[in-house]
């Protein structure tokens, strides 16, 4: 069992799987062309779980990797920096592209790292992106959203991938810190 201590559970592991699939399928539908390239790009590390259950649950070919952004420290507020330490690998060119996000919520990670731009100065046929969660609330930047499985209140969340100082990311479920841990962590 993972560790779930001062975490309460905001959506259950059945949940996601229900909207996984629904999201895959909603894929499936758009890019129904298996003779059409596609590509889906999973921003690491939050999004690994997410994109490995979004793949099962598309009925048709794909291809899939990996970028890496930093732009969230030990603390449960976005330092507003990001830095990208890992560049796709897979050819982007002629390719539908689905970029997958654990988390959206200020639109600067997805921005900063210039993500959609890159990969359409790469010639993606096509770049759309999914979102596991969505936190419009913290809204800086509108990010085009394609697929979103869940619009969350403005709390800081932590598993199916998504951690606390690398806590937490084996719940398989998505909860809450609790909120006398999100002040500790905040404080000076």
């Amino acid at each position: 069992m993972a560790e779930a201590d001062g975490v309460e559970v905001l959506l259950t592991e059945t949940q996601i799987a229900r909207r996984v699939g629904e999201l895959g399928a909603a894929i499936t539908r758009d890019h129904p062309n298996p003779a059409e390239p596609l590509l889906l790009v999973g921003v690491l590390k939050g999004a690994a779980l997410f994109l490995a259950d979004l793949v099962r649950a598309i009925a048709r070919p794909v291809e899939f990797d990996f970028v890496a952004l930093a732009s969230y420290g030990a603390a449960t507020q976005t330092s507003g920096e990001v830095r990208i330490l890992k560049d796709l690998e897979a050819a982007v060119a002629g390719k539908h592209v689905v970029i997958v996000e654990d988390i959206l919520d200020t639109g600067l990670t997805l921005r900063f790292s210039y993500l959609i731009e890159s990969l359409r100065a790469r010639h993606a046929a096509s770049v759309k992106v999914c979102v596991l969660l969505d936190k419009p609330a913290r809204r800086r930047v509108e990010v085009p959203v394609d697929y979103r499985g869940f619009e969350i209140v403005d709390r800081f969340v932590v598993g199916y991938g998504m951690d606390y100082a690398e806590r937490y990311r084996n719940l398989r479920f998505i909860g809450v810190i609790a909120p006398e841990q999100e002040q500790e962590s905040e404080a000076p």
